[in-house]
Parts: C-alpha cells; structure tokens; sequence
C-alpha cells in the first residue's frame, strides 16, 4: 500500500512513516516543515526507494493535487496540523487556517483525485485527531470519553481540531469520501519536539532548571507511547469500519505532578545528581487559561472491534523516553534554539 502521511516529519506522523516503512508500506511524506518538524525524525528511511519527501503546505490546493497526481497514493493519513495549546492561545489564527482550512483543502483533494481514479473502494482518507475536542471531564475515574462524547472543545487549538473532524464527517455523508477518525490521548515517547510537557521536564532537569508545572498539578491526562499509537493508527486504517471513529488512549492516567515525579525518578536512576532529587526543581507556575482538569479515553470499541491494546505502561514507556533522550541530545540540542522552544506560553488573558 502507498500512504500519503500529511506532517511526517512531526512527532507522530515520523512514528508512522518509520512503521509504515517497517512493515512494507510506500511512503510520501507531505510536510510543510515549520518550526516543530525536523527531517532527522525520518532519516533512517529517508534513502529508502519506497519513500518520497513532499515540501508543501496543506493550505496550498495547486500543490496538494500536484502530490495526489504524481504518486496516486491508495490512502492517506492526514496528521499536519498546529498542535500545541500554548501557542493557539497566544496565536490562534495559524491553528484555524492549518487545522481547519487546510483539511479542508486535504478534503477537496483527496475527493478529486478519487473521483479521477473511479472511486476506488480500497482508498481511505484517515483523519488523526484528539481527545481535547471532548473538552474536560470530572474527578470521577469510572467517566471517560467515549466516541459518542459531545464535542466541547476549550481552546483555539481544540476547537480548530473539532472544526475538521466534523468536515471529515461532512465530506464522508456529502460526497461518500471513504473516512476514518481517530481521536488520540496524550502522546510522548523519541523524537517528541522539545516544547510539551515530557520533553521540556526532561531537558530542563538535565539542565538544572525549574520544572515548570501549570496551577497544583492535579490536571489529569492519559498518556500514550507514541509508538504505540502509530500501531494503533495503521490498524485503523487498513481495518477500521467506514465512517467509524476510534478512540486511543494509553489506559495510563496520571496527574501532571505524578507525571513530572515519575520523570525525576527515572533520571534520578539514569543519570543521577550530584546531590538530592531531580524533584526539587519542581516548580508551580500560573494556570494556563481553560486548562481542561481531565482527559481519559474509553478505548473498548478500538479493543473490542479491532483487538488493540497499549504494549508499554507509562512507566515503562518513560523509562524508554528518557534513555533515548539522554542518548540522543545531537537531535534535541539545536532545535531548543529554534523560536519560543521551552518557554511558558498560553499565559495571556
């Protein structure tokens, strides 16, 4: 099968093409290169004759008929977006033009192409999004989101992303583009761009910084090894149910503050301190605004339907997430200086 993977060289998209390329696949990898890429991220499959790099944005419509025209891809995985909430917050109107308008233009070209190619009944457009659009669930562990959860999203880079799973859908009952979703916990594992929470506490600790935590740390998130989800991904799109929406998450909830503490533990074993605990630069910084106290996915349809399961727990997959950054700091240590990288941001009213 060929694969269209829009943003592959981003953290989740380059665990799918390494995988996807793993397992036999052809790969175009369509990605805009913006600050939070990196081609490093694929370099192992890069001079693979299976493979192809595309720099374009899925704002420009010439280019993406161009890409569908040149490889006639069997299916595509559409993951490019802006992704982090701290800067659709200081700046949300990259986040509705990528996110929304730019799956619209995916949309639009991915239906012309399968239209010219007959309708084939192989092809699969997968749209890859999140559990943030179900917005913030209570305390209570026995609630979680399910794929039937209304859509309440609380931030620009929520809501832009509940903005194209509805296109999705709306282009699946219009025109009978043949769709998939999925909506993802929080992800973390290598090559995690050095901006969101794992990597900024890791790199910071190894640099004897404050550990920054929003608010008391008791906001809630279930976390998922990235390669894990490109597992997931993949299974979904070569076996998923049409027009069904899957949910993935990791079944390992922690608050932030558990999180952060399992981080220091690990280091504090890896690579230990002089003196005392990675845990004593723990810092509590001001609440980020409509910061959602809690997510946690349901995954019994994935399970039940299509048999997945996460492999690692979180402590495992931090352990593995935490030796690869230590070996690997000749990927992390020039992109920390890339603009905005590692601070605090979504603080503005």
């Amino acid at each position: 099968m060929k694969l269209l993977v829009t943003g592959g060289a981003g953290f989740i998209g380059s665990a799918v093409v390494r995988l996807a390329m793993s397992r036999g696949h052809g790969v175009i990898n369509l990605d805009a290169l913006t600050y939070a890429a990196c081609l490093e991220n694929v370099a192992s499959v890069a001079d693979d004759p299976r493979y192809a790099f595309e720099q374009a944005d899925i704002r420009d419509r010439a280019a993406l008929d161009r890409i569908f025209a040149a490889h006639k891809p069997d299916a595509v995985m559409h993951l490019a977006a802006e992704s982090h909430v701290d800067r659709s917050i200081d700046g949300p109107g990259d986040f509705i033009e990528t996110n929304i308008t730019g799956t619209y233009n995916m949309l639009e070209a991915a239906r012309a192409y399968w239209t010219t190619q007959g309708k084939p009944a192989g092809f699969r457009f997968h749209h890859i999004s999140t559990d943030e659009v179900f917005g913030s669930l209570p305390a209570d562990p026995a609630v979680k989101f399910t794929e039937d959860t209304p859509y309440d999203p609380r931030s620009p880079y929520s809501a832009s992303k509940a903005a194209s799973d509805h296109l999705v859908r709306a282009w699946a009952e219009t025109y009978g583009l043949p769709v998939v979703l999925t909506n993802c916990s929080n992800n973390y594992g290598p090559f995690h761009f050095p901006e969101k929470l794992v990597p900024v506490i890791i790199l910071n600790a190894l640099a004897g910084k404050p550990l920054p935590i929003y608010g008391d740390g008791s906001n809630i998130r279930d976390w998922l090894f990235v390669e894990d989800h490109a597992d997931a991904l993949l299974l979904v799109l070569e076996k998923g149910a049409l027009g069904c929406s899957y949910n993935i998450g990791g079944e390992n909830e922690r608050t932030n503050l558990e999180l952060v503490r399992t981080l220091c533990a690990i280091l504090d074993d890896l690579r230990p301190k002089a003196a005392g605990s990675y845990a004593d630069q723990i810092t509590f910084v001001t609440d980020r605004p409509g910061h959602d106290a809690r997510y946690a996915i349901d995954p019994s349809r994935i399970r039940a339907e299509l048999g997945w399961r996460p492999s690692v727990t979180v402590e495992e997959g931090l352990r593995r997430t935490v030796q690869w950054y230590l070996d690997n700091e000749a990927w992390w240590r020039p992109l920390q200086e890339r603009h905005g990288v590692g601070q605090r941001l979504g603080t503005k009213a």
